[in-house]
C-alpha cells in the first residue's frame, strides 16, 4: 500500500496551523482548480470528530464523490480523516502537527489503496502517487500562506 510522507514547515503557532488544516472553506479553496465543493455531511467550519463530509470533484477526467470521516482527533496534535466511501480501495490521511521554536511542523501520513489488484498497484506507482502528493503540497501551500499572513484570522472568525 502506498504511503505519501510530507513535511511542511510553517512559520505559525501550532494551534493557528492544526485549525486551518481542519477547516472546510479553507480546504475547499485550496482545491478551487478541481472544483472540490462539499456536498454533504459537515460543510463548512471546522471538521470535529466523528464528523463526515462528502467532497464532489473533477479529478482525472471525471466527477467523483469521496465521503471521509475524521476517526480521530487530539488537539492541536493530531487528526485522521478515512475514507467511509469513494473511489479508493482504502484511504487514510494522518495529518500530524508538531511546535518548534519559530513554528509547527506539519506532516502528512497518506496511506492509500487503488481497486483492481495488480492493475491498480501499478496505476499507483506510474501516476496515481505523484497526482495525490501534488495535491497534498498545493493544499500545504495554501495552509502555510495562510496560518503565515493575516487571512487567517478573517477566515477562522467566520466558522
Amino acid at each position: 500500500m502506498p504511503t505519501i510522507h510530507l513535511t511542511t514547515f510553517i512559520a505559525a503557532p501550532v494551534q493557528r496551523v492544526f485549525d486551518l488544516s481542519r477547516h472546510i472553506g479553507l480546504h475547499r479553496q485550496s482545491m478551487a482548480k478541481y472544483k472540490e465543493e462539499p456536498v454533504a455531511g459537515k460543510q463548512s467550519g471546522l471538521a470535529e470528530k466523528e464528523d463526515t463530509v462528502t467532497w464532489k470533484a473533477r479529478h482525472l477526467f471525471k466527477t467523483r464523490l469521496l465521503k471521509v470521516r475524521i476517526t480521530e482527533m487530539i488537539k492541536p496534535t493530531l487528526f485522521v480523516d478515512e475514507q467511509a466511501e469513494g473511489d479508493f480501495k482504502m484511504m487514510k490521511h494522518e495529518h500530524h502537527f508538531k511546535h518548534c521554536d519559530n513554528g509547527t511542523i506539519m506532516i502528512d501520513l497518506f496511506h492509500f489503496e487503488s481497486p483492481y489488484g495488480i492493475a491498480g498497484r501499478y496505476f499507483n506507482k506510474l501516476f496515481l502517487a505523484g497526482y495525490m502528493k501534488k495535491l497534498l503540497e498545493q493544499r500545504n501551500l495554501v495552509i502555510r500562506k495562510y496560518a503565515e499572513g493575516d487571512g487567517w484570522n478573517q477566515l477562522l472568525a467566520g466558522i
